[in-house]
């Protein structure tokens, strides 16, 4: 048995997936694949651990979600990571509405792409997250994008009052959380990752510039 499949027995196993959204992942794993050859949407040495180091690194999320979140941003999509796989999982079990903010033109082709053949239903745009006029939202995810310094005035500028940021953050998240408490107040909750013993989800509220 290939990694890569292993990886997906696992994804499984942790998901416990119906069968349509399991399809669904799988058409979005085969089209990252042969998207991959073009573009970069992964580093090329993380693609045969697709299913652990990217689905399961996103889908994590999904539990934490509050039922009561009717709209998510996810910002700095690249190839869908966390964004289009939460889109497919509320597609399938219910969540909040989806929209992927990517800057670079062709990945936001693909996101359109993986977004309609896996029916996720997800809204993409295709600019820089500070150029982006549209509602504030109940929810905000980030994974791989930027240092919590950088990431926080754009987490900011689209999270509504009392919305919550959910951040992936790999082994730095200590020192990126001081740095970024020095500029701003929040409240923040720290919840082991699954796939990273050494990285976090960071669940933020009440964030607010100092």
């Amino acid at each position: 048995m290939s990694v890569a499949q292993k990886n997906r027995d696992v994804f499984i196993q942790a998901t416990d997936l119906v069968p349509d959204a399991l399809e669904a992942f799988d058409t979005y794993a085969n089209l990252l694949t042969r998207w991959q050859g073009r573009i970069n949407l992964i580093a090329p040495n993380t693609l045969e651990a697709l299913w652990h180091r990217h689905f399961l690194d996103s889908a994590q999320l999904f539990v934490h979600l509050p039922a009561s979140a009717e709209t998510l941003t996810d910002i700095g999509s690249g190839g869908g990571f966390p964004g289009l796989v939460l889109a497919i999982m509320a597609a399938h079990y219910g969540g909040p509405t989806v929209t992927l903010i990517e800057s670079d033109a062709r990945k936001a082709a693909f996101l359109r792409e993986a977004s309609r053949i896996c029916s996720a239903g997800a809204k993409i745009i295709n600019a820089r997250v500070e150029a982006v006029e549209e509602p504030e939202v109940d929810l905000v995810t980030a994974r791989a994008c930027a240092p919590l310094p950088r990431l926080l005035p754009w987490v900011f500028g689209r999270l509504r009052a009392g919305g919550t940021a959910f951040l992936l953050k790999g082994a730095n998240w200590r020192e990126e959380l001081t740095a970024a408490e020095k500029e701003w107040t929040m409240t923040s909750l720290e919840i082991p990752s699954r796939t990273d013993t050494s990285g976090v989800i960071l669940k933020l509220e009440g964030l607010y510039p100092n």
